[in-house]
């Protein structure tokens, strides 16, 4: 499928009204059809493996804002810390850490979205809603600036439910604002995708990730 040009013009135009960033999610797709976005505006995309990662960014325009959404082992931090733009799954204090640690190496500060477990499946990774509290030494990671937070809904077809959940998560926004853990003002809430951002945004998403709905199914990694 190639990608649908109408169906990103009106989400572009939905979102925009709403004052909500869309993050197209490029995984598996290839530089072609990233450009194909890119040439009608598309500055943010989102890919899930580094490896993949780091070859669209050698190959397309150096102003494209990168942000990691998929889950990030430590060791793969330093290959993407030079110009990531926002990683979004930070979910443990460990990768904080370490985060930090490669900022400090080029002197420059990294974004990151905190990741928030809000679905009841078991295999979704994240803080829990209590942990936000207790993350203390949070400012004493100089070299990165927590900028929001991020979580994932249910894979359900009950909406109310996935509206339970978003609901959590943006009260739990609201809530961290209030802490003096975080020492500044979080601007950015990530939730919602293909298949439930109508309802993120409803909820007070600010950030959402779109993939399938922009470039069709995902069968294959890019050769």
């Amino acid at each position: 499928m190639a990608v649908n040009i109408t169906a990103y013009k009106e989400i572009v135009n939905e979102l925009t009204a709403k004052n909500v960033t869309l993050v197209a999610v490029s995984k598996f797709k290839s530089a072609e059809d990233i450009m194909q976005l890119y040439e009608l505006g598309q500055r943010d995309f989102g890919e899930n493996f580094v490896q993949e990662l780091l070859l669209k960014q050698e190959a397309l325009p150096k102003d494209i804002r990168w942000h990691f959404i998929g889950h990030l082992q430590s060791n793969k931090v330093k290959y993407i810390a030079p110009f990531i733009h926002l990683i979004h799954g930070v979910d443990s204090k460990k990768l904080l850490a370490e985060i930090n640690k490669q900022a400090a190496k080029l002197d420059k500060q990294i974004h990151c979205l905190l990741q928030v477990y809000i679905a009841e499946e078991e295999t979704k990774f994240g803080f829990d809603l209590h942990e936000l509290g207790e993350l203390h030494e949070l400012h004493e990671l100089s070299n990165i600036k927590i900028q929001g937070l991020m979580g994932m809904a249910s894979f359900s077809n009950d909406e109310l439910k996935i509206k339970k959940e978003f609901s959590n998560l943006k009260n739990a926004f609201d809530r961290a604002n209030q802490l003096s853990t975080f020492n500044h003002q979080l601007s950015t809430l990530s939730m919602g995708m293909s298949g439930d951002y109508k309802i993120a945004v409803e909820c007070g998403s600010t950030m959402v990730r779109i993939g399938s709905l922009l470039f069709g199914s995902r069968n294959q990694p890019v050769q």
